[in-house]
């Protein structure tokens, strides 16, 4: 049986064992270095999969948007660095990649990744778009609030004197919420069969992890 990557059940499935196979190789010591370097790939994989199934990819708004978020967030994530101003004090480890300023660019994309597939998520409701910005920053939140805990361990930032401050979360609230309610502001409303899925697999590959590591 072949895998076809416009197959969306079969992309599913993928997902769910390339997850399965990232904690294993994450919980086993001898693998662990390994799959520490191979963390941005599987950033980019599951990017790159949602941006397949994207279903209008021609819409200058949302495009110019995305770009912005993409943009914003690792501009928000450098001055965070830099100054400690914003996140509170912390510094990124080796584990995702190029960075520009002491900052991956992979962070521009995770910020982009977590807006859009909440986004997706919420847009799927009849909900007012107030609710709508504040249930998906909320899940943001609560994905942070699990990542802090397992990200030193796989050396992707460390905080100052190993605590993660209350401002970090505050801040990640709001710079949530201020992105998502920039798309209702303009409109784009987003649909992707694939965005519920791969941020839950994400989620559980985190919270197993926080309690292997």
């Amino acid at each position: 049986m072949k895998f076809s990557i416009t197959d969306e059940r079969e992309v599913k499935k993928f997902f769910i064992i390339f997850y399965v196979v990232g904690i294993i190789g994450m919980a086993i010591p001898y693998t662990f270095p390994l799959f520490k370097i191979l963390t941005p790939y599987a950033l980019v994989l599951s990017f790159g999969y949602l941006a397949y199934f994207h279903p209008t990819k021609k819409n200058t708004t949302s495009n110019i948007l995305f770009f912005f978020i993409f943009l914003a967030g690792l501009v928000v994530e450098i001055i965070g660095v830099k100054t400690g101003a914003i996140f509170g004090g912390y510094e990124y480890g080796n584990s995702l990649g190029m960075k520009v300023f002491d900052t991956p660019l992979l962070i521009g994309i995770n910020w982009l990744f977590l807006v859009y597939t909440t986004a997706c998520m919420v847009d799927k409701t009849k909900w007012h778009a107030v609710l709508k910005i504040v249930v998906a920053a909320s899940g943001m939140l609560v994905y942070d609030i699990v990542l802090e805990q397992v990200a030193p361990k796989m050396d992707m930032w460390s905080w100052q004197d190993n605590v993660v401050p209350i401002q970090n979360y505050i801040a990640w609230f709001v710079i949530a919420a201020f992105f998502h309610s920039l798309l209702k502001i303009f409109k784009v409303k987003l649909s992707n069969p694939l965005a519920a899925h791969i941020i839950a697999c994400q989620f559980v590959f985190f919270v197993v992890l926080l309690f292997l590591l």
